[in-house]
């Protein structure tokens, strides 16, 4: 029998972090589970990603209600993946705020990107048949949004593609706090199965100029120093460039899927091998790499849940002899 996603054996629930950034500004994070920003302005709430399903978005709920009755106004989509977004409608929010390639990515892909993250990670999906549907945002920019939440200032924007096209980040300017959306991520590996390698690193460049002082990454706990987001920042772009450097050089050289697949994997284990989903994200992960390296597919194909075991089983033999 053909073994099963690696996420599948991830069946423990984690335990769930609520931290305070600054005032009024807080972060939930679960262990290397997907992360839920909130901002409290001066008379309503907004959420940054939304958790997987209107069940697990309760636990969110809950929380804020322990430290504010404000209405909880905004929604923030940092991009287009089901387990970020499909929670959006417990929160009965009036504006869900996208960018234009993330809506153009809901338009293409939403409903085989639904089918097959829900295949691959079910443990994330609790409560799936609370889900109404796609989530679709209200509010779309091209590069860049100002929400005034009272006195509070709060940016978002598109700095470019990276994990997706349609990346963007939150940005408070005074408190110098980030919400990085899985263009950073801490002790957790990226998935970049839909990923941009090649523009990537500069989107990276563009958010460390800002020189956020405390940034919740899309995985991993809130960092609370200059220093820790210099420290997720710099381990992000190593991950990136150790990975696709090495499916390029091997695709150039005339390898397979499978051979770049084992001499990468070997190659960051090592280093990475202790980060958390780091089985479950490299094969996709290379996938995507041996798919952009040589420009072949600039954009990233879609997975679907035939897809996704196609490719998984195709490359079995290769993971169980590392």
């Amino acid at each position: 029998m053909s073994k099963k996603f690696a996420s599948h054996a991830d069946t423990e629930e984690k335990q769930i972090s609520f931290d305070k950034l600054a005032e009024g500004l807080y972060a939930y994070t679960a262990e290397g589970d997907p992360n839920t920003g909130i901002v409290i302005g001066d008379e309503s709430v907004m959420v940054i990603d939304t958790q997987a399903t209107p069940i697990m978005a309760q636990d969110v709920i809950r929380r804020i209600r322990e430290i504010t009755d404000k209405p909880i106004k905004h929604v923030v989509l940092t991009h287009y993946h089901a387990v970020r977004v499909l929670g959006a409608s417990a929160y009965e929010a009036e504006n869900i705020i996208a960018s234009q390639h993330t809506f153009d990515l809901i338009v293409e892909r939403g409903q085989q990107d639904y089918e097959s993250e829900v295949g691959r990670f079910p443990r994330l999906f609790k409560g799936v048949d609370s889900v109404p549907g796609l989530t679709w945002p209200n509010i779309v920019f091209q590069e860049e949004l100002t929400v005034y939440m009272g006195k509070r200032e709060v940016r978002i924007i598109h700095l470019g593609r990276g994990h997706t096209k349609g990346d963007t980040i939150v940005w408070l300017p005074e408190e110098k706090v980030m919400f990085s959306g899985d263009l950073v991520e801490f002790g957790a590996t990226p998935y970049t199965g839909d990923a941009y390698h090649e523009y990537w690193p500069a989107t990276l460049d563009r958010l460390q100029a800002m020189a956020p002082e405390k940034l919740v990454p899309g995985r991993g706990e809130a960092l609370q120093t200059p220093e820790q987001c210099e420290e997720a920042i710099q381990g992000t772009r190593d991950f990136l460039a150790d990975m696709y450097e090495s499916v390029k050089a091997g695709k150039a050289a005339g390898k397979s899927l499978s051979e770049c697949y084992a001499e990468t994997y070997a190659l960051l284990k090592p280093k990475y091998g202790h980060w958390v989903i780091f089985d479950h994200c490299v094969p996709f992960d290379i996938t995507r790499c041996y798919d952009e390296a040589g420009g072949e597919y600039p954009d990233p194909r879609i997975w679907t849940a035939e897809r996704d075991n196609d490719m998984w089983h195709s490359l079995q033999d290769v993971v169980e002899n590392q």
